[in-house]
């Protein structure tokens, strides 16, 4: 057991941040994250919120949300759970009856002739078809062929030494959110197009690629990126 507002507090006067860049980082207004430090979680509109807000907030402070849910869970929600729905109703002991094995065993030959009939079709069918089937194949899978591939991804987010989360935003800090989250170490995330925002909570864990070139990241405090066709620069 830990206290789960304390640990909070701590971790992000460690990394340097205040309210309002979190508040921008994570899109949780500033009154939710001091009453997650503060364990007013009263405050908060309901315990959905309280869990989604308390996993979101301690993995952007590089912590581990999963253990600050379960914590949560079994200081402020298990025992509400119990007492709002008293003692667990005991199992019946009546058995449900039988079913009658001659139904069963006539639905189940029923079943094996119908599809051993299909097969039957299926392969007369494509017997018949013969070459101009193959040929059909062969046409569809040059076409295939012909299929353009996939623009390479400009952006490439990678977690090496550790997960981070990660905000990446088209075009600027305003733009629609293309990823919003915790990446987990050994995971990538690609991203096409050519301009982006990133705010990166600990990048000392991550490797960033942009058209192909990678972007030297110094230090343990978060850090906001600016993405163009011309490359990168912090803000």
């Amino acid at each position: 057991m830990f206290e789960i507002g304390n640990s909070l507090h701590e971790a992000r006067l460690r990394r340097k941040i205040e309210f309002v860049q979190a508040e921008q980082a994570t899109k949780i207004r500033a009154k939710y994250l001091r009453a997650l430090e503060d364990e007013r979680f009263e405050q908060l509109p309901s315990q959905t919120y309280v869990k989604g807000f308390l996993r979101t907030y301690a993995e952007y402070l590089g912590l581990d949300g999963q253990l600050y849910v379960d914590e949560y869970n079994s200081r402020f929600v298990a025992g509400e759970d119990m007492g709002a729905r008293g003692a667990r109703p005991r199992r019946s002991n009546v058995r449900p009856e039988r079913r009658n094995r001659s139904v069963e065993t006539s639905v189940v030959l029923l079943a094996v002739a119908i599809v051993a009939i299909v097969t039957i079709v299926v392969i007369s069918a494509w017997k018949m078809s013969g070459s101009g089937t193959k040929n059909h194949v062969v046409h569809h899978a040059a076409q295939q062929k012909k299929v353009a591939a996939p623009p390479a991804a400009y952006l490439r987010i990678s977690a090496v030494h550790g997960q981070s989360y990660v905000a990446v935003h088209a075009n600027g800090p305003s733009g629609r959110i293309l990823f919003q989250g915790t990446i987990e170490q050994g995971k990538t995330e690609p991203f096409t197009g050519k301009r982006f925002w990133l705010d990166v909570s600990t990048p000392e864990n991550l490797v960033i690629i942009v058209g192909g070139k990678h972007v030297p990241l110094a230090g343990y405090k978060p850090l906001a990126l600016t993405i163009t066709p011309s490359g990168w620069h912090s803000d």
